[in-house]
């Protein structure tokens, strides 16, 4: 018969606490050879990349093998058709970098910016060495109405930090320029001024002034047809209003490798770019649209459509043919 005493009953709860750690030990090792995402994620962020949120003062997470910087609008309030939105449910803009072979680092993001912001964004990050890769919505009847900016970099971890942050410190602190009532007089607007400057003829529509300008360059054929100018391969720009108080409107068809000089072009010109985007699939060369607008006095607009326009076709486009 054994008696129990005080000495057993340590030496007891002494061999069952002994037979849970060890259990603990071995729940745990299995943990890690079954879900090793979760000890993963766990990882420590590389240094480098703690450098990146520190200099760029936002919060991210580090996951396959990806550093992925938040950049969410808790600032706006956003209804879609009257729809309450919240942030998470498409209104965290990001970027994300993640090694090359080569030890530098690719960088690629979307932003989500006010109509107001879109430009000055821009301007920031193609003054900085970044590219900006698309220009769209994502949604019909938002309110405030919001775009998203897409931007693309290579580098160093460090570089692109310091590269995208001044577009970066512009979101949520662009003040909307006031608008200014069409003047109600004025000259006409002088249409062969205009076809001079830009180095091209156009066409009078009612009160617009189009000239059209066509890819001719690129030799994109479909099935065997052409694909010109009047099949939408072109770059044009309309003008509206007086000599002294005009608008612009257009198109820029471009080349991947024309894409940011035409945009450094109109911005340090003073167009606003609207969008940029695909008009076709499965096109060779691949082809990128761009959209702007701008108001001032005629002569400016023209001349600052003439220098996005004198960057195309500086290169030889690789030809092919789609489908």
């Amino acid at each position: 018969m054994k008696w129990i005493t005080r000495s057993n009953v340590k030496q007891e709860v002494c061999s069952m606490l002994g037979c849970m750690k060890k259990k603990m030990l071995f729940f745990c090792a299995g943990l890690c050879l079954t879900f090793p995402s979760v000890y993963a994620y766990a990882q420590d962020v590389p240094s480098d990349y703690q450098e990146v949120l520190k200099s760029l003062d936002r919060k991210g997470d580090y996951k396959a093998g990806v550093l992925k910087v938040n950049i969410p609008r808790n600032d706006l309030k956003i209804t879609i058709q009257g729809v309450s939105t919240p942030t998470p449910f498409g209104f965290g803009g990001w970027i994300a970098l993640t090694k090359g072979a080569d030890g530098s680092d690719v960088m690629m993001g979307d932003l989500v910016l006010l109509q107001e912001e879109v430009n000055p964004v821009m301007s920031a990050l193609l003054d900085n060495g970044v590219d900006i890769t698309a220009l769209h919505n994502h949604f019909f009847w938002d309110d405030p109405h919001v775009f998203y900016m897409h931007v693309h970099g290579h580098g160093k971890a460090a570089d692109l930090a310091r590269r995208v942050k001044p577009g970066l410190d512009l979101i949520g602190h662009v003040t909307p320029a006031a608008a200014v009532p069409a003047s109600s007089g004025g000259t006409v607007l002088d249409t062969a001024k205009l076809a001079k400057i830009v180095g091209h003829d156009g066409e009078q529509s009612g009160a617009v002034y189009k000239i059209t300008v066509g890819r001719d360059d690129l030799g994109m054929k479909e099935h065997g047809a052409t694909i010109n100018a009047r099949m939408g391969l072109n770059t044009w720009a309309a003008f509206v209003g007086t000599q002294e108080d005009a608008a612009v409107a257009g198109d820029i068809a471009m080349l991947e490798n024309e894409v940011t000089p035409v945009l450094k072009a109109l911005r340090k010109n003073g167009l606003d770019v609207v969008a940029i985007h695909h008009h076709m699939t499965e096109d060779r060369p691949v082809v990128i649209f761009l959209h702007y607008w701008c108001r001032g006095p005629a002569e400016k607009l023209a001349t600052a459509f003439k220098v996005a326009l004198d960057e195309l076709g500086k290169s030889a486009p690789s030809h092919g043919m789609g489908h």
